[in-house]
């Protein structure tokens, strides 16, 4: 998949999680894992376009793992707000299967770039 095209799908995932965290009622609970939500799905999308701009291969690594952290954390509390907000599970469940999909291309990507740099560092 083209960068572009990844870094527009991870910007309609930190839209589509804002939104969410509109359509939510305001309870304690849903205001603090909104506030976090929203931090870390826009990290997701602010990150990986940081990584779009590495300085080197290792610069790359180091910032798709910071991508990879925050879209786990993002997964994360949307299964916490699943368990609070039953009425939007299907939404929700569609989100954490777009983060779970995003995480798995971050890995994939992750582990790609290492093994070329262990290729160049080790040609046969």
């Amino acid at each position: 998949m083209p960068a572009t095209n990844l870094i527009q799908r991870m910007f309609q995932y930190a839209v589509d999680v804002a939104q969410l965290t509109q359509a939510l009622p305001y309870t304690a609970i849903n205001k603090v894992y909104n506030a976090q939500i929203i931090r870390c799905s826009s990290s997701v999308y602010a990150n990986y376009r940081a990584a779009q701009r590495a300085k080197s291969s290792a610069d790359f690594i180091h910032k798709l793992k910071i991508v990879e952290e925050e879209c786990d954390e993002t997964i994360g509390f949307l299964t916490l707000l699943k368990s609070f907000n039953p009425p939007m599970e299907t939404r929700i469940n569609e989100l954490i299967q777009e983060g779970d999909e995003l995480l798995r291309i971050i890995v994939a990507s992750i582990n790609s770039m290492r093994k070329r740099i262990s290729n160049q560092n080790n040609p046969s």
